[in-house]
């Protein structure tokens, strides 16, 4: 006999019913992905089984709507192209340049050139304002030519599946977007107010690969002999391409003269003409470089409308906004109110993407965040790191699975290899709650108090 759960609004089921049901697609999801199905088709099933056994929807109809509207985006075109990007990096001899280039100014820093992959990420996530093309781009540069120099593969990909994360963090960013839009908050100002705890965080990640690589001497490559300010700069003529390149790409973003998609597409003419000009570029590379972005463009995509049809399957069965009205029904005072959203935050970032849980949650928890007190603002930032943090949890954080995609490795391999770099995003966390004008203080200074 089929339960049928109404929208949220409805007196029919009871909170515990409909919290019942998220517990049961959870499950599920984690049998399947378990089993070997695929992600995306993993994703739409649970979205299937909870549409069709537990509310009155056609799930048919909402299965076509949510791969269509997950996809036709203008926004979207520029994943594929920063990955492509990537892929030209990766398969001429632009990104061993780059390198070579890094490693004479990294030389004496513990850790060495397993902080470009932080760098790397910082810089390019203020292009792109994407988890997935920052994480998927840089992994595909800066992956290869570590491990072809010997540094620790459970570190770099611990690395880089959680600061690709900073492509959200970072302006310009379509989470911090969809929160000023669904919070009436300014959107410059949430722009302004995420510099500061992104600069906090890079510092983190890389404080933590320096006390990594002071306890584990024997698992990074030797430093090389000292040399002279002049002999580092001759060695860094060949970054002088690229890096002209990304300083191009974020001043046309940053003045306003293109979008981040028109960004991307400068990005890959860009690489296109330093690689012909440096003789690198051939017709081969060229086509591995156009198939694999396809390849990884393709897997993001369909991953990305299998999250949006789930997402619409837990709007329907009213999980978010049980959750969310359970902690209201509570009476926190404001710093347990923090503590208790930011639980459900994760447990939502097991299912949900960002602007998802984002969405769904607004109505009932920016109202509960005024009357305790809080800074819309703040809370924006706050809710963009929660959101970071369920890109890199199971089973659904979506830079596991593109590294999983990238590497072969199983995304539960590569969520254990995040595991210190999750503490150093609920580090920041910490940081940002204990000293809320961390996030304050750029856009006060900036723009002034608005009265």
């Amino acid at each position: 006999m089929r339960r049928v759960i109404s929208p949220p609004t409805s007196e029919t089921g009871t909170r515990m019913e409909t919290l019942g049901i998220g517990f049961f697609l959870l499950i599920l999801l984690l049998l399947l992905l378990s089993g070997g199905v695929w992600i995306a088709m993993t994703l739409a099933i649970c979205g299937w089984v909870g549409q069709a056994f537990f509310t009155t929807t056609q799930p048919g109809k909402n299965l076509f709507s949510a791969f269509w509207e997950s996809n036709a985006s203008w926004e979207l075109a520029a994943l594929p192209l920063f990955i492509w990007m990537g892929e030209i990096l990766f398969r001429t001899k632009l990104s061993e340049e780059m390198f070579e280039g890094l490693r004479p100014w990294l030389n004496r820093v513990p850790g060495r050139l397993m902080h470009t992959t932080i760098l790397g990420c910082g810089i390019f996530g203020s292009v792109s304002g994407s988890s997935a093309a920052t994480c998927a781009t840089i992994s595909k540069v800066a992956l290869p030519e570590l491990l072809k120099r010997g540094y620790d593969e459970k570190l770099a990909l611990g690395a880089l599946a959680t600061a690709g994360t900073l492509g959200i963090l970072i302006p310009p960013s379509i989470t911090m977007v969809v929160y000023a839009v669904a919070a009436d908050a300014s959107i410059i100002r949430i722009f302004l107010a995420g510099f500061i705890p992104s600069a906090v965080l890079m510092a983190l990640f890389m404080g933590y690969i320096v006390w990594w690589s002071i306890r584990h001497p024997d698992k990074v490559p030797p430093a090389d002999p000292p040399s002279s300010f002049m002999d580092k700069l001759r060695k860094s003529r060949s970054l002088i391409p690229c890096a002209a390149l990304i300083v191009f790409v974020v001043w046309v973003l940053v003045v306003g003269y293109a979008t981040a998609t028109e960004c991307a597409a400068y990005g890959v003419a860009g690489s296109l003409a330093i690689a012909a000009w440096g003789g690198s570029l051939s017709w081969k590379n060229f086509k591995e470089g156009l198939m694999g972005s396809a390849r990884t463009s393709c897997m993001i995509m369909f991953i990305l409308a299998g999250a949006a049809f789930l997402a619409k399957t837990m709007a329907f069965t009213g999980v978010p906004r049980e959750l969310a009205e359970w902690v209201n029904a509570m009476n926190l005072s404001p710093y347990a109110l923090i503590g208790v959203l930011t639980v459900v935050y994760l447990i939502l970032g097991t299912a949900l993407d960002g602007i998802s849980m984002i969405v769904l949650t607004a109505a009932v928890v920016l109202p509960m965040i005024q009357k305790a007190g809080f800074d819309l603002i703040w809370f924006g930032i706050f809710i963009v790191l929660l959101v970071e943090i369920a890109e890199v949890t199971p089973p659904v954080g979506f830079n596991l699975f593109v590294l999983q995609n990238l590497t072969g490795k199983d995304s539960n391999v590569i969520a254990r290899a995040a595991l210190p770099f999750f503490g150093c995003l609920v580090v920041c966390i910490v940081l940002i709650t204990v000293f809320p004008q961390l996030v304050t203080f750029l856009p006060d200074w900036v723009m002034g108090k608005e009265k």
